[in-house]
């Protein structure tokens, strides 16, 4: 099986989809993710996602049926241009989100609701959001509690919430693995939803509760340093057990890895 291939969706748009170790990514942009969203499932890929669908069935589940995954990481970018299957271009849920609420903010038939965060925080950043676009473009907000994936109650509420509030696009904000399983099991519950973003900490940084790292360090691949100094006990074992994906890519590029499969959702895979 080839390690790239050609997707072309149904508007007629055409770009690469390629393998690393078991998932299958969108050589897109920014831009050109927010311009082709509609009727779709979206999760960023980073290196703790790789270090996690080695181990977690659920979670590849979950990703199988993802329509659009993005490369979230310059180490992603750098595993695929390792393994010959370059270039890549990055696309973090972090800049999706906001580049995606701006994009729409004159087009009435998109509204957002955003499910995530700490109480509180959500509708924070709905009220920022909504300032800057200059109209309600998020329709609701909830930051649920800690023990929300595993509350079957707390669950349906929320999901009453987002059917009532008439969102076309969710973002879920819940950390990685529970916010892609959670939309993977209840996406069919809210028919209204065209578009499901998994998009972990972004809810947090739209109410500006926490400061992304300085544009310089992104530039030069050091945002998880600066998490690592901001919240250590978060995040120093998070980074030190990911040293894995190095060992993984060279594998993959040797043509020796043998981890679980996923051939990922597409429109219409063609020859490439």
């Amino acid at each position: 099986m080839t390690d790239i291939r050609t997707i072309q969706r149904s508007n007629g748009q055409t770009w690469r989809k390629v393998r690393l170790l078991n998932i299958w990514l969108d050589d897109l942009s920014v831009e050109e993710i927010v311009a082709n969203l509609d009727d779709d499932v979206l999760f960023t890929a980073n290196v703790d996602h790789l270090y996690q669908l080695q181990r977690n069935a659920a979670f590849r589940e979950a990703y199988s049926a993802a329509t659009v995954i993005s490369c979230d990481s310059k180490y992603v970018k750098a595993g695929v241009v390792f393994t010959g299957r370059g270039p890549m271009k990055k696309a973090c849920g972090s800049d999706i989100v906001p580049a995606y609420w701006r994009h729409h903010a004159d087009n009435p038939e998109v509204t957002m609701f955003l499910l995530g965060a700490k109480p509180g925080v959500a509708q924070a950043a709905q009220e920022r959001i909504n300032r800057l676009a200059g109209r309600q473009i998020v329709v609701g907000a909830h930051g649920p509690s800690m023990n929300f994936v595993d509350d079957p109650a707390e669950c349906d509420a929320a999901i009453d919430m987002i059917n009532r509030s008439g969102a076309t696009c969710l973002v879920v904000g819940l950390g990685a693995p529970k916010q892609e399983i959670w939309i993977s099991r209840h996406k069919h519950r809210m028919p209204g939803v065209k578009l499901f973003m998994g998009v972990g900490a972004t809810i947090d940084y739209e109410a500006q509760v926490v400061k992304r790292a300085p544009v310089w360090m992104r530039k030069l691949g050091l945002e998880w340093f600066h998490r690592v100094v901001s919240d250590p006990r978060r995040y120093a074992m998070r980074y030190a057990r990911n040293l894995e994906f190095f060992w993984l890519i060279t594998r993959d590029r040797l043509g020796r890895y043998n981890g679980a499969g996923i051939g990922g959702r597409n429109d219409q895979p063609t020859a490439g």
